[in-house]
């Protein structure tokens, strides 16, 4: 006599394998793509404490601030940020006995002794749109890239892109990236 009550069983045994494989397959396939964001590498270590805490002079500094409008401020003065690039060019590139014309009369008036010793201070507001801190680093970055690029055709008569890595050693020791996002005392 058959049991109306019961319901045929379906063999579910293999549906965990097959889940598992489906698993594994999809991990192995998937790719994850990298996060974007701005390429820098962190200075080395120092090795001389006494060099890492040697004081900066005023002259050296260039302090570039932004608010929470996206207003960009260079050494407390409200500039505009087409003007970013040429003022940084200027400031690196000073060299001290060239006049900085951004400088006279902002209270910058003998800035950068060297392109060695010149140093950028970078302080963003909290609320400073994130777009605002894009720009100010495409300009730094360019203002560099610009400098050493100038620099390679005077000294060794070809791009930046055709040097060697010696070569290129010499021209990053010419300009150095001296930026900070804390703000220098």
């Amino acid at each position: 006599m058959r049991n109306k009550n019961t319901s045929p069983q379906l063999n579910a045994g293999g549906m965990a394998d097959i889940a598992f494989l489906l698993l594994i397959f999809f991990l192995v396939s998937t790719t994850i793509p990298n996060d974007k964001g701005i390429a820098r590498i962190l200075p080395p270590p120092c090795k001389n404490k006494a060099d890492c805490l040697a004081e900066i002079h005023e002259r050296n500094i260039l302090r570039i601030t932004t608010n929470d409008n996206g207003e960009l401020l260079i050494a407390n003065i409200k500039t505009p940020m087409n003007e970013l690039r040429s003022v940084i060019k200027e400031f690196i590139d000073n060299n001290k006995d060239a006049s900085c014309t951004y400088c006279q009369g902002k209270g910058l008036a003998n800035s950068s002794d060297n392109p060695n010793k010149a140093s950028i201070s970078l302080n963003f507001q909290r609320n400073t749109p994130y777009k605002y801190f894009i720009q100010v680093q495409n300009e730094l970055t360019a203002s560099y890239n610009e400098l050493r690029e100038e620099y390679s055709n005077k000294i060794f008569q070809k791009k930046i892109s055709q040097l060697t890595k010696d070569e290129f050693s010499i021209i990053k020791e010419a300009y150095p990236y001296r930026i900070t996002e804390a703000d220098i005392k």
